[in-house]
């Protein structure tokens, strides 16, 4: 919500790039009481992002079984456009967020595809071919993030030099890039 309305803002003065981090690179051991209550602890930012769309899982859907096969079929995404991306990136987090979907499955990652117009078929076609190639990606970044310190979903890294954590008032991150794009002119 607030990088799209910072990139709004700043126009092609930035470039948002999205990587992943898994906060749940495995499967785990969580029942779906425990996860319940985990989602409880969406409610505070909820409160203070009301566009965001948080809302505590409350549906009988299972959980997400963990980070990977989400981040995974967003790279699928990927390879139809940065607008096919945009939009199933953005319909994938209201699915888990505000809808409590189950997003780690196959079938939920087509029905979504077809929702912004990808097409259920052609992304599962996408997703079996390129599947293998996309978790290879999906790792990597998600390496290169731990090795760079980040801990946490939110953050955002400005300019390579900068780890911002957590969710900023969009005028929090347009004072930084403003700070770093002078040093770098100056």
């Amino acid at each position: 919500m607030r990088l799209g309305q910072l990139e709004a803002r700043l126009g092609e003065r930035i470039e948002i790039e999205w990587k992943s981090f898994m906060l749940r690179p495995r499967p785990g051991r969580r029942t779906r009481e425990e996860f319940v209550a985990y989602t409880e602890s969406w409610r505070r930012p909820a409160a203070m992002e009301p566009a965001a769309e948080l809302r505590p899982w409350a549906t009988a859907d299972d959980p997400p079984s963990h980070s990977l096969p989400a981040l995974v079929a967003a790279k699928v995404a990927a390879g139809f456009g940065r607008d096919a991306y945009d939009a199933y990136h953005l319909a994938l987090l209201r699915a888990y967020f505000a809808e409590n979907r189950t997003i780690s499955t196959p079938a939920v990652q087509a029905e979504i595809a077809d929702e912004v117009g990808i097409g259920r078929e052609a992304f599962a076609d996408r997703l079996a071919a390129e599947r293998d190639d996309c978790v290879e990606v999906v790792l990597a970044e998600h390496e290169s993030a731990v090795n760079n310190g980040i801990t946490a979903v939110p953050t955002v890294l400005l300019g390579d030099v900068l780890a911002v954590p957590g969710a900023q008032d969009v005028e929090v991150y347009e004072r930084l890039i403003t700070k770093i794009t002078e040093r770098r002119a100056g």
